[in-house]
């Protein structure tokens, strides 16, 4: 589902920009010189609070369970509880759950798999109809959040969409630019960009 903040959340993200710097006039890449990023298989994909998992033990039904990573990142079962889950594959969780049952199985075999990852959490503002925060499907890209934001102003730069997204060290943040005509006519890297949670679209 949708969902649209108030002006509270609009005003934050206003000062994040000014304190990373990322004003509507400044330095940017190109989609098309912006490294790409590799999708996360199902192995190394790292678990988040809204993802849900299935909790398979081997030859122990009883306990096999669908659950969803809960917002403190820990998920439980029969004999485990709160066992840490967010930041983890599900390989690594797979494996803290096994050490958490042997002291009631043994030899416990335990997979765990992804199910429905969360929803992308993302900002777009600037000259758009419906500024606000929005829950996109994962996998989405700058069309999408442009269309849960009901689209663009006849004010809108088409040639200056810009997504806004920190640094993984904590640097900072880049500013991707991409031009509608690049999104719309799926040219370059623009067709294939996908959003992270935490990105900021700004259409200026």
């Amino acid at each position: 589902m949708i969902r649209r903040s108030g002006a509270a959340l609009l005003g934050a993200i206003a000062l994040l920009l000014s304190a990373t710097g990322c004003k509507t006039t400044g330095e940017f890449v190109w989609a098309d010189s912006y490294p790409a990023s590799p999708a996360p298989s199902g192995s190394d994909y790292l678990l988040q609070p809204g993802d849900v998992i299935t909790i398979r033990v081997w030859n122990q039904d009883s306990i096999t369970t669908k659950t969803k990573v809960r917002p403190d990142g820990k998920v439980s079962l029969p004999f485990v509880s709160d066992v840490p889950a967010a930041g983890a594959t599900p390989t690594v969780l797979a494996g803290r759950i096994q050490t958490g049952l042997k002291d009631y199985i043994v030899n416990p075999v335990v997979t765990v798999t992804l199910d429905e990852a969360r929803p992308l959490q993302v900002s777009v503002i600037g000259e758009v109809v419906k500024p606000g925060s929005y829950s996109i499907e994962p996998g989405s890209g700058v069309l999408q959040a442009l269309a849960s934001a009901a689209g663009m102003t006849p004010f809108a730069d088409r040639d200056r969409i810009m997504v806004i997204r920190q640094r993984p060290d904590g640097s900072g943040a880049t500013r991707i630019r991409f031009t509608f005509a690049s999104l719309t006519q799926l040219e370059g890297r623009a067709a294939t960009f996908r959003l992270s949670s935490g990105d900021v679209v700004v259409v200026e």
